[in-house]
C-alpha cells in the first residue's frame, strides 16, 4: 500500500504541467535545439527556496498515515479514526507523528511558522475560508505535491465529500486560500 501511496504521488508529480513538443520544423538542428532546450532541468536543481534540512522520512510518514484515512467520511467534530471534519484530520494525522496540533483549523493557523504560497512543500498545512467562516479560516488540508512551475499544489484533507486530494486551482479553493504553515 505504502508502494502504491508512492506511485501515485509521483505519477501526479511526472504528470502534472508536463511539457508538450510539437514537431513543426523541418531540420534536425531545430529538433536538436528543442531537445537541449526540453532537457534542461537546471530550474529543478538550483531552486533557491530549497531547504536543505528538509527531510523526507517524516513528511513520509505523514502521507502515508493521510493517505491511509482517503476516502473516510466527513463527520462535523469528529477526529478520526473513520471519520472526520477538516482540523479533526490534520490533528489525528499530525500527532500519529508525535506532533500535537489545536483542535480548530482557526488555532491551527497560529502555529509553526507561516509559508509564502511559493515557498510550500510536502506537509506544510494549507488554509482556506469556508463559506460559514467569511473572511477567517474555515478549512485546512496538508500539502501532498507543489508545482513549482505553475504554482498551484495538490493537498489531502477532509471535506464534506470524505477525506479526498483536491487542487489549489479549483475554482472553489483558489478563491479562498488564506495562507500556509510549516509545523515540523
Amino acid at each position: 500500500m505504502k508502494n502504491l501511496k508512492i506511485f501515485a504521488v509521483a505519477m501526479m508529480l511526472l504528470t502534472t504541467g508536463t511539457p508538450v513538443m510539437a514537431d513543426n520544423e523541418k531540420d534536425g538542428d531545430n529538433k536538436e535545439q528543442q531537445c537541449e532546450e526540453i532537457d534542461n532541468y537546471d530550474f529543478l536543481y538550483n531552486n533557491e527556496n530549497y531547504d536543505e534540512d528538509f527531510e523526507f522520512e517524516p513528511i513520509n510518514d505523514v502521507l502515508d498515515e493521510a493517505f491511509s484515512h482517503m476516502g473516510a467520511r466527513y463527520r462535523s467534530g469528529q477526529a478520526g479514526p473513520n471519520a472526520f471534519d477538516c482540523s479533526g484530520f490534520t490533528s489525528y494525522v499530525f500527532k500519529n507523528m508525535g506532533i500535537d496540533l489545536n483542535r480548530s483549523s482557526r488555532a491551527q493557523f497560529n502555529q509553526g511558522d507561516p509559508v509564502d504560497k511559493d515557498k510550500l512543500q510536502i506537509g506544510d498545512l494549507v488554509f482556506f475560508t469556508s463559506p460559514r467562516s467569511g473572511r477567517s479560516i474555515g478549512h485546512v488540508g496538508i500539502v501532498v505535491d507543489v508545482d513549482p512551475i505553475s504554482g498551484s499544489f495538490n493537498f489531502i484533507h477532509a471535506s464534506t465529500k470524505g477525506v479526498k486530494v483536491s487542487n489549489s486551482n479549483e475554482r472553489y479553493y483558489s478563491r479562498r486560500y488564506v495562507g500556509a504553515r510549516r509545523v515540523m
